[in-house]
């Protein structure tokens, strides 16, 4: 048996002691207000802790020592080899902590230990170790100009960079934004989702145990219309970085306009289509993608595989493969490594989900398994946030659960005639942030890649990457990409310097 089984992890999460408070400047502190907000576990709804509850005041200081910070020099001024290091160290701390790390993620939104563990926490540490890998390698342009002058084109960071990130893969997608923005020498404000803050707020202490200095990582946890507004509105915050609702994505581009037009970037909703054409490969492959990309992380992705688009000639023997798949998924206690679905984060947001099955089957969608709450478990947890995987069939593009974001494990599946047809319906909604396609036929492949309204196209798989293949949307999923050397032009602007010879 594996060292780390359910009784280490149960283990382990009775030893935890959680972060409770901001970082701001290099020190934990309360909200200037006093408030406190409770931090209460989707696994058996348990309340784990309070942590402060921070508002415009506290956003305004962490600014201040950020942009402080920036000015002195002490980071922005350091050579690129020199951030190296640090962030090297840094990962290498959130390596040593990654047990810790991996419960508190599990404990704090309900993600499987295994995923925690196995995925999000080397997924992690990869991207701070490869952006620190990255920043020295970095080159300057010289212009291709007259022989009587000279044009250097130098990458600069742009200051204070905000950085607002969502609570389904909260220390995954943190590290997606802080790393680049750190290691091209910008301070950060990191705001993490009410719902999931607590390992944001641990690994604030690592980076200044990392040497990362005073006030270049802050971490300020509130709610999204006060603190998360105030940063948006802040005068003297450079750039902003978003991963969460399209909804959300849009007030922050307001914000923005109504502040000092500070870049944004939005990393938003998805209503990603998973076409199966009658030439697929490997239909059990095929069954393995769907029901991995419809029901990770109990289907909370913004790139779920929340469509099934398939060729009317294989739909009944894809559909069998797809409901045994999900009729052997284990379902229970996130801290079981043997669990494969979770609860969702909240009760909240199940009932939301709840409501979007109700309208399904309202509008005419046919429920051929799911659909109601999954507990109680014999272990008695009562999170009452457990919701049995969904699918729906004999759905029409036009229906609800077709065309917007449910955030959960509820997969919908149309039926189409041919592969014209799977991409109008893949391109009908608002949504562009991934797509997949099966076929064993080139052209029927480069066809799709290519008219396929999404920034990344999956082929004979699903939800597949790399720290070097960047993520981001078309349309209403947002703009500016995440992972690889692209996410540099997030955190950076070019500064031409021209030099007259004679």
């Amino acid at each position: 048996m594996s060292e780390k089984n359910y009784s280490y992890w149960l283990k382990q999460s009775e030893q935890l002691a959680f972060a409770r408070q901001a970082y701001i400047n290099g020190q934990y502190c309360d909200a200037l207000s006093g408030e406190t907000m409770e931090v209460i576990s989707p696994r058996d709804g348990k309340v784990l802790t309070s942590i402060a509850s921070c508002d415009e005041a506290d956003i305004d200081l962490a600014v201040k020592a950020a942009r402080g910070a920036f000015e002195a020099g002490a980071w922005s001024n350091q050579s690129p080899k020199q951030r190296k290091k640090v962030l090297l160290k840094f990962a290498q701390l959130i390596e040593q902590h990654s047990d810790e790390l991996a419960v508190t993620e599990s404990l704090d939104m309900g993600m499987t230990i295994s995923d925690s563990s196995t995925m999000n926490l080397p997924g992690s540490v990869e991207c701070v170790s490869w952006y620190a890998e990255l920043v020295d390698k970095l080159y300057d342009e010289i212009a291709p100009t007259h022989p009587n002058s000279v044009t250097r084109i130098h990458r600069v960071p742009l200051g204070v960079v905000a950085a607002i990130v969502p609570w389904n893969y909260p220390l995954m997608i943190a590290c997606w934004k802080l790393a680049p923005a750190l290691a091209a020498g910008n301070s950060v404000v990191l705001k993490p989702s009410e719902q999931s803050s607590l390992t944001a707020l641990r690994i604030a202490a690592l980076a200044t145990e990392a040497g990362i200095p005073d006030g270049v990582f802050n971490v300020v946890p509130g709610y999204g219309h006060t603190a998360g507004k105030a940063l948006g509105l802040h005068m003297d915050v450079d750039a902003l970085a978003f991963t969460g609702s399209t909804r959300v994505g849009g007030l922050y581009m307001q914000y923005a306009g109504q502040s000092n037009l500070k870049r944004v970037s939005l990393e938003c909703g998805g209503k990603t289509p998973n076409i199966v054409l009658a030439d697929a490969p490997d239909l059990d492959k095929a069954a393995d993608g769907i029901v991995i990309g419809a029901f990770s992380n109990q289907g909370q992705i913004c790139n779920a595989g929340s469509r099934l688009i398939v060729e009317s000639s294989i739909k009944d023997a894809l559909m069998v493969k797809v409901l045994e798949r999900v009729a052997s998924l284990r379902q229970g206690d996130p801290l079981d490594p043997e669990t494969e679905i979770g609860p969702l984060v909240d009760a909240s947001h199940l009932n939301n989900v709840a409501q979007y099955i109700d309208l399904g089957k309202e509008q005419g969608a046919r429920l051929v398994t799911g659909g109601t709450k999954a507990e109680p478990f014999p272990d008695k947890l009562t999170g009452n946030c457990y919701l049995e995987p969904t699918i729906f069939t004999e759905v029409s593009a036009e229906m609800a659960i077709a065309k917007e974001e449910i955030f959960g494990p509820v997969l919908s599946v149309i039926t189409v005639d041919d592969l014209d047809q799977a991409i109008e319906v893949a391109n009908s909604t608002v949504y562009g942030l991934g797509a997949a396609i099966w076929t064993s036929n080139l052209l029927k492949m480069e066809k799709a890649a290519k008219a396929i309204q999404a920034g990344v196209i999956w082929v004979n798989s699903h939800d597949h990457g790399d720290i070097s293949s960047p993520v981001g949307g078309f349309k209403q999923s947002g703009f500016g990409r995440d992972k690889s050397a692209h996410a540099f032009d997030k955190y950076t602007e070019f500064k031409a310097v021209w030099i007259n010879l004679v």
